[in-house]
C-alpha cells in the first residue's frame, strides 16, 4: 500500500509549459496536452509554493525547422549537442506562447521563462541545452529553502524529464507527477524518459498520492 504524501512547506510544485502551442491545435501539439490542466489547477490548490515555467522562443530560433529550410522532427548538429527541429512555437508575445487559458494557479511566485537565447535551445527549467548555462531556477530554490520538488506539464519526455533529471542533480528530492503530463514521443522519447526517471531513482507519482 503506497503511503500519501503530506506537502510541506519546504515543498514546490514546478508546472512545466502548459502553453497554447503544446495544447491540441497548437504549432507543437503535445497529443491531449490539454487534459493535464485540470489536475494540475487541482493539485496547485494543495501547495503553497507553485513555479510556472514557459517556452519563450524568438522569431527564427536555432531549434525551428524553417530556420533551416529543413523538416519538423529532423535532427541536426548543435554547437551543444544533437538538436530535434521543431515547428515554430512558442514565439514571444503570440497567442500560442501563452499560458493556458483555463490554467488556475493565481498564487504562483514565478514564471521562469526560458528558450529565449536565439542559438539555443532549453528544455530543462534549470539548464539549457548545452547543459552549462543556468536559468537561475536551481540558486531561486536553493535561496527560498525548498527541498522537495514536483513536476508536472508538458512534455513528458522532454521539459519535464530534462527538468526533472536536473533537478535530482542539483540536489533536490525530485517527484514527477505522471497523470498530470503528458508526451510527445518522439523516436523512443517516453522509454527513455522512464528509464532515466528509474535510474536516477526519480520518484513517478500519481495526482491520487497526495494527502
Amino acid at each position: 500500500m503506497t503511503t500519501s504524501i503530506k506537502i510541506a512547506a519546504d515543498d514546490i510544485l514546478l508546472v512545466v509549459d502548459v502553453q497554447n502551442d503544446f495544447c491540441p491545435g497548437g504549432r507543437l501539439a503535445v497529443p491531449r496536452g490539454d487534459e493535464v490542466v485540470a489536475p494540475i489547477n487541482e493539485l496547485a490548490r494543495r501547495f503553497e509554493h507553485v513555479v510556472l515555467t514557459q517556452d519563450w522562443h524568438p522569431p527564427g530560433h536555432r531549434s525551428f525547422a524553417s530556420t533551416h529550410g529543413r523538416s519538423p522532427y529532423e535532427t541536426i548538429a548543435a554547437p551543444y549537442g544533437p538538436q530535434i527541429l521543431w515547428p515554430d512555437h512558442c514565439v514571444q508575445a503570440t497567442h500560442g506562447a501563452a499560458l493556458h487559458s483555463d490554467l488556475r494557479i493565481p498564487h504562483a511566485q514565478l514564471i521562469l521563462r526560458k528558450g529565449f537565447r536565439p542559438g539555443i535551445d532549453s528544455y530543462s527549467a534549470f539548464f539549457e541545452n548545452d547543459r552549462t548555462t543556468p536559468t537561475g531556477l536551481g540558486g531561486y530554490l536553493r535561496e527560498r529553502g525548498f527541498q522537495r520538488i514536483f513536476i508536472a506539464g508538458l512534455a513528458l519526455d522532454f521539459c519535464v524529464r530534462y527538468s526533472a533529471e536536473d533537478a535530482q542533480a542539483q540536489g533536490f528530492t525530485t517527484n514527477v507527477v505522471d497523470d498530470a503530463c503528458r508526451a510527445i514521443d518522439v523516436e523512443g522519447s517516453v522509454e527513455a524518459a522512464r528509464g532515466s526517471f528509474a535510474e536516477r531513482r526519480i520518484e513517478t507519482r500519481t495526482t491520487r498520492s497526495f494527502a
